[in-house]
């Protein structure tokens, strides 16, 4: 009781002292909150690339179940999506977004992605409404036995973008393409 008594008169001295620093002082005596890391950025939901004229909506794409990557479906080749185990698009790292460069007879989202050159830009919008900008800084074609992995999903030290579609030869045997295409980017300056 004794602690608690001298405590509010603590509190009361407080308020008396400020009082003649403010015409309505404010005493919080109530426990700092507690500080939490901050909230991821929302998820993305559309990707932009002007250069070559695509435009998708993203849908969240996982693991198989033997570990490689998920993709939209070949049904559907106008359709990008974003790997959701990886970083969104503008926080630290590279995020990944995925695209057919065709399927079902007719080309792909990222059909065109072999052209894009250092320099170029790429818009990533969120559900929020918000969007971030990448500028290309390369672009590869790797055969895909070859695929430079630490290179698209290894640590960066800022937010970077990963564009992966297929190309190179087509092998009518495996039913795919022989190489992947690999478009690096780096958030722009706001």
């Amino acid at each position: 009781m004794k602690f608690s008594a001298f405590r509010w008169v603590l509190v009361l001295l407080g308020i008396v002292l400020l009082g003649g620093c403010a015409a309505d002082p404010v005493v919080d005596v109530s426990p700092p909150a507690a500080t939490s890391e901050a909230a991821p950025p929302p998820e993305p939901s559309i990707v932009d690339i002007p250069k070559i004229g695509a435009h998708s909506t993203l849908v969240p794409l996982g693991l198989n179940p033997d570990n490689t990557i998920e993709v939209p479906p070949v049904s559907q080749p106008l359709q990008a999506g974003w790997y959701r185990n990886g970083p969104v698009p503008g926080q630290v790292g590279p995020a990944v977004i995925l695209g057919h460069v065709d399927g079902n007879q007719q080309k792909g989202i990222f059909y065109r992605l072999k052209e894009l050159r250092p320099g170029d830009e790429v818009t990533v919008t969120r559900k929020d409404g918000s969007a971030v900008r990448f500028a290309v800084t390369k672009v590869d074609q790797i055969d895909k036995d070859a695929f430079p992995t630490d290179a698209v999903y290894g640590d960066t030290t800022g937010p970077e973008l990963r564009l992966i579609t297929c190309g190179g030869s087509f092998d009518h045997a495996a039913h795919s393409y022989r190489d992947n295409i690999i478009v690096y980017a780096v958030l722009e300056n706001s």
